[in-house]
């Protein structure tokens, strides 16, 4: 039960600290999470959670590393094969090394050895952390490409490592060759499980659908479980890197995926669908864990009076600095490398060496992999200096974390204005999709085609929100007054209708019932969404009461309504210019979808045909615009990719929408 709550309590203070992240958006939200972390653990003193790594690794680390395997770009991993691999396996042994004989230099009583271990822990990095960053500050795709792609080994490495610097404390032997023997052992071993486990569970999902198995919910649970059971075969059979084989099994499922056509088109949506539910989760909760586990494992230390708390903050801020600049050396060092020797002709400047080295955010990794220290020794000695390794190891994630949010967007402010543009070209697509839509619609399929349009509408709505709040906020006040421009107009013409006509009383009630509800419909409070309810509620039980003729006599007028009022509405817009063209446009399209709603509906398997089509015709029409931008020199070859992956998540979504 305990372990239940402790669930619950870490989501809610997900969904609490994603609520926090929304008001400030200047703070990355996994520096959020980790400073509601530590502010629970000290207002709730009993509130503790153990953290053993093998499980946490397992656990949380496996399915993030697989899913972003499966979604790292092939193209740039193989482009950027030698810079990934310079940093993910020489950049750590430089951190562990260099750093390690900085560390012993600075406190002379922690052993080297011990030393050698906390660097080892802190050269993986973890662009989960930065990740808060980059949705804010349009970091270049290079460099976030790079961190991404040497967090995928510099895991394994790292942890090799630090496995290879603290058995040397607490045996007090340490063998170089033992050591690299043993890391090609787990790196060659992990990456064929990875291969044949991603073929092997791909054969068993195979073999399912043939005997007649076609639940998508069920070949959904296989690809989430995929890589838990990798990284267990992995770790507990063969003794490799599971992190290694989780990466590699997620790099060939997704190349299987694109090579075969196993998979129908709702099992693709809804595994996507449920991956990033499940990783949003996951990464929010490793922060909170991070912020939790903290403060009682710091405490000893910090109350401690062997040293003073601003000779801890000292050391903090030394070890971290050396991380920084031996990042920094490195990269340089490998430009320079990389122009001479292997005769790269791609442009990095300073500034990107020096974005790329406040990318090198520390994590997770590092945090579960310093609280792994043993507490004594093989000769039953407590392990030298265990608190004080956790505190700074500890201490450099929030360095370098804190770091990153205050230079990242000053060195990159003036990139913002390519994701601007790249915005905006989204927004046009959009658009062209819907005017694609427009020129095939037709009286018979006009609900189909405004169904599709409405589709649309809300997701360029949803592209205004991403770009500017306050331009999302300008542009739906414009759609409001026109909505109330809009009643304002029904009223009229209904009255005139109703003029025209003259029907009853029970006719009339209810078209004031319409109307009142369709005022409230503008307004979204709380409350007013409770009145309409219970006044619903309240106006079919006196419908029900009504004779069966005098209902149906009402259903018809109310069709006919309907329809005059939203063909004058349209006819007034089309003959005026009270608004401006967009807005005129979409309040037209509403109309003209509340004139076609009230028209019958033709077979089941004829709508089905139309949907395919418009929705491919509108698909098409992205597609084409992309390639005249791309031959016109408009854009880029990476804008293009970017741009075409855009269509194809639009082309799931409606996809999904449709088979709903």
């Amino acid at each position: 039960m305990e372990v239940l709550l402790s669930i619950l309590f870490l989501l809610v203070l997900l969904i609490v600290t994603n609520v926090l992240a929304h008001y400030i958006p200047s703070i990355p939200i996994a520096l959020i999470q980790i400073v509601v972390g530590v502010v629970v653990a000290l207002v709730a003193n009993n509130f503790t959670i153990e953290i053993e790594s093998e499980w946490f690794l397992l656990l949380f680390i496996a399915p993030l590393l697989y899913y972003d395997g499966a979604h790292f770009p092939r193209e740039q991993l193989w482009e950027m094969r030698l810079p990934i691999l310079g940093n993910a396996i020489i950049l750590v042994l430089l951190t562990t090394i260099v750093g390690g004989l900085f560390v012993h230099w600075m406190i002379p009583p922690i052993p080297l050895a011990a030393a050698f271990a906390l660097m080892a822990i802190l050269s993986p990095t973890d662009p989960v952390a930065v990740n808060g960053i980059a949705k804010r500050v349009h970091i270049p795709v290079r460099n976030m490409n790079l961190v991404r792609g040497e967090s995928l080994i510099n895991d394994a490495s790292g942890l090799i490592a630090f496995k290879y610097a603290v058995a040397a404390v607490v045996t007090g032997y340490f063998s170089l060759t033992s050591a690299g023997i043993e890391f090609m052992y787990m790196f060659l071993v992990g990456v064929i499980i990875g291969i044949f486990g991603a073929l092997a569970i791909f054969l068993i999902r195979l073999h399912f659908r043939r005997v007649g198995i076609v639940d998508s919910t069920f070949y959904v649970l296989v690809q989430v479980l995929t890589p838990f059971i990798l990284y267990f075969i992995a770790e507990e059979v063969f003794h490799a890197s599971g992190v290694i084989t989780v990466v590699t099994g997620g790099i060939i499922s997704t190349i299987i995926k694109e090579k075969t056509e196993s998979v129908i088109a709702q099992e693709q949506v809804v595994t996507e669908h449920v991956w990033l539910i499940f990783t949003f989760i996951l990464n929010g909760v490793i922060f909170l864990l991070l912020g939790l586990v903290l403060p009682s494992a710091t405490n000893s230390i910090l109350k401690s009076e062997v040293i003073h708390n601003s000779v801890l903050i000292l050391y903090v801020l030394s070890i971290g600095l050396m991380v920084l600049v031996i990042r920094f050396a490195w990269v340089m060092f490998f430009s320079v490398i990389d122009k001479k020797i292997f005769k790269s002709n791609e442009t990095v400047t300073i500034k990107d060496h020096i974005v790329t080295t406040f990318l090198g955010v520390r994590g997770t990794i590092t945090m579960v992999g310093i609280l792994s220290l043993p507490l004594v020794t093989n000769q039953g000695d407590l392990f030298p200096y265990r608190q004080l390794l956790i505190f700074l190891a500890a201490g450099v994630i929030l360095f370098t974390l804190i770091m990153a949010t205050i230079f990242l967007p000053l060195l990159n402010s003036k990139k913002a204005a390519q994701q601007s543009n790249l915005m905006s070209e989204k927004r046009k697509m959009i658009n062209h999709a819907i005017r694609s839509i427009q020129l095939e619609t037709v009286e018979e399929n006009a609900p189909i085609a405004l169904s599709l349009i409405n589709q649309y509408n809300a997701m360029l709505i949803n592209i205004e929100r991403e770009q500017s709040e306050g331009a999302f906020q300008t542009y739906r006040q414009k759609i409001l007054e026109a909505r109330k421009v809009g009643i304002e107009l029904e009223i009229i013409y209904t009255n005139q209708y109703m003029t025209e006509h003259g029907f009853s009383q029970s006719i009339q009630q209810e078209v004031n019932y319409i109307l009142k509800e369709r005022k409230d419909m503008l307004n979204n409070r709380s409350f007013t969404l409770l009145k309409r309810r219970l006044r619903y509620f309240l106006h079919e039980r006196k419908l029900s009461k009504l004779p069966v003729n005098v209902v149906e006599q009402i259903n018809n007028v109310k069709k006919d309504l309907s329809d005059y009022v939203s063909s004058s509405i349209v006819r007034h817009l089309q003959e005026t210019n009270e608004f401006s063209l967009d807005v005129a446009q979409k309040l037209e399209m509403y109309y003209r979808h509340l004139q076609y709603s009230s028209y019958n509906k033709m077979d089941s398997s004829k709508l089905e045909e139309q949907k395919e089509y418009l929705a491919l015709i509108a698909i098409e029409a992205q597609r084409s615009l992309i390639n005249e931008w791309y031959r016109a020199g408009n854009i880029n070859n990476e804008v293009a990719k970017e741009l075409r992956r855009f269509v194809n998540n639009l082309e799931s979504v409606i996809l999904l929408e449709e088979e709903e």
